[in-house]
């Protein structure tokens, strides 16, 4: 009686591949969601970055134009309501502001702006609308107002 040769395996089994399969999908659905993240942080950085500048540009008006500054011409109380429209006219002051708040409006989300001065101490305070960067509840107000705060003298 001749033994029957036994043959190795050869290749892979269905069921293998599809573990494999579901494997490397569970692996690029992580991936995906850490993209999100990313983009979702940085639009928030950008609007952050965007925000200092702003700040930074009202600063070096008011330096530009000290004299006006030191009588509180720039100072407000409350934010003012976000708009691009904001008529650029009066004294050198009043067109800056204008000016200023026109471009947080354009450059970020409901951005708006106020200085407050306190002896030569200037706190310029940037509010922006970042639910779009947020990535968690916890990360900004329940509303999801940001707000830069940048103090200098001048």
């Amino acid at each position: 009686m001749t033994k029957p040769i036994a043959r190795r395996q050869e290749g892979a089994t269905l069921i293998e591949v599809l573990i494999a399969i579901v494997v490397l999908s569970i692996g690029l659905l992580g991936l995906a969601g850490l993209q999100v993240t990313s983009v979702q942080s940085n639009h928030s950085a950008y609007q952050r970055s965007q925000a200092t500048l702003l700040a930074y540009d009202m600063a070096d008006r008011m330096r530009a134009n000290r004299t006006e500054a030191l009588t509180n011409a720039y100072v407000s109380s409350t934010f003012p309501t976000s708009s691009s429209s904001n008529a650029v006219t009066g004294t050198q002051a009043a067109k800056d502001k204008a000016e200023w708040l026109n471009n947080l409006a354009r450059s970020l989300p409901n951005g708006t702006g106020r200085v407050q001065k306190t002896g030569n101490l200037v706190t310029i305070e940037v509010r922006w609308n970042d639910n779009r960067g947020r990535i968690a509840k916890s990360d900004a107000a329940a509303d999801g107002d940001m707000i830069f705060t940048y103090r200098t003298e001048i």
